[in-house]
């Protein structure tokens, strides 16, 4: 099997674990985000609540879950795209000596896939790949996002794509500056503080086995998830409210913010921002974990490893 084959296979596999795992923390935090005007006197966790139990009056549990395909049809290409692209990109700039790390290589088994570079090297690919990819796969987010609304009432997939592709590129693109204005920042620093994390534990304890492994991989990642994700997070919040909303007044990315911030002030910024954070925190603990177990995994049952040179 193609060193490409095996990352977007690891890729796909991490989506649709994560994926699955996670719909409901989505749907909530879009549910939360989609509003237009104030929200007074009513703690962000009694807002969960309150969203959660709402949906499952009217939808019953499985009713957490709506959307799931649309995820998977954003996530599973998405996450097998971005990790393989990551993969591509970290060994070219690893050719470079003003990205490459001066860090001695771990040569334990069980320890990382990843090509070693420097902080500079982590922020670029990790920035450039996921903001590439979510450029390709912006419809599907748009899709999500409206799918996760109670906002429309899309009979179909294939129906709601026809719709959307109705509008043109202005529809089939909506909130992609926010995104990238998310993605961007995230991605950089979630590689970089990634691979610092994961660099600093595997000294303290040096991996031994698979299983180990895959916890410093996945606390690791949860670590780096939570930091880069309070970091981002206005951003998300401008993105939904400009995927489902179609009043005027989010029609742009200035005047989102500007809505946002005349309805809510800094608080509205922050909309679903515990739900997002548990839900990057789980995901890049689970996607870590699943995406490096398998290579690791393809690694050691004597396949040919896809970085086995770095």
């Amino acid at each position: 099997m193609s060193n490409v084959s095996q990352h977007l296979i690891s890729g796909a596999l991490s989506g649709f674990a994560s994926g699955i795992a996670l719909q409901p923390f989505d749907l909530l935090k879009t549910r939360m985000q989609q509003g237009d005007g104030g929200v007074v006197g009513q703690k962000q966790k009694l807002r969960i609540i309150g969203t959660a139990r709402e949906v499952v009056r009217t939808n019953g549990v499985l009713g957490l879950w709506r959307g799931t395909t649309a995820t998977l049809l954003r996530n599973i290409p998405g996450v097998a795209l971005y990790f393989t692209g990551l993969n591509q990109l970290r060994t070219v700039l690893s050719t470079s000596p003003y990205f490459t790390s001066m860090r001695k290589s771990e040569t334990n088994t069980h320890g990382t896939t990843l090509p070693k570079l420097t902080s500079q090297g982590n922020l670029l690919s990790g920035a450039f790949t996921r903001v590439s990819v979510g450029f390709v796969l912006n419809p599907f987010s748009v899709l999500k996002a409206r799918y996760e609304s109670n906002l429309y009432a899309y009979s179909s997939l294939l129906g709601a794509l026809r719709s959307m592709a109705r509008g043109g590129p202005s529809e089939l693109f909506k909130g992609f500056l926010p995104s990238a204005l998310r993605d961007a920042p995230y991605a950089g620093l979630f590689i970089a503080f990634y691979e610092g994390i994961k660099h600093e534990t595997n000294l303290l304890m040096p991996s031994s086995s698979p299983l180990h492994a895959a916890g410093v991989h996945s606390f690791s990642a949860a670590s780096a998830g939570a930091i880069a994700t309070m970091v981002t997070h206005p951003f998300d919040v401008v993105k939904t409210k400009m995927q489902v909303r179609s009043e005027q007044r989010y029609q742009g990315l200035m005047q989102t913010v500007v809505t946002v911030w005349k309805q809510r002030g800094v608080p509205g910024f922050f909309d679903g921002a515990v739900l997002r954070l548990s839900r990057k925190v789980l995901s890049s603990a689970i996607g870590w974990a699943v995406y490096e177990g398998m290579l690791i995994f393809m690694r050691t049952t004597g396949k040919q490893s896809p970085l086995k040179s770095s």
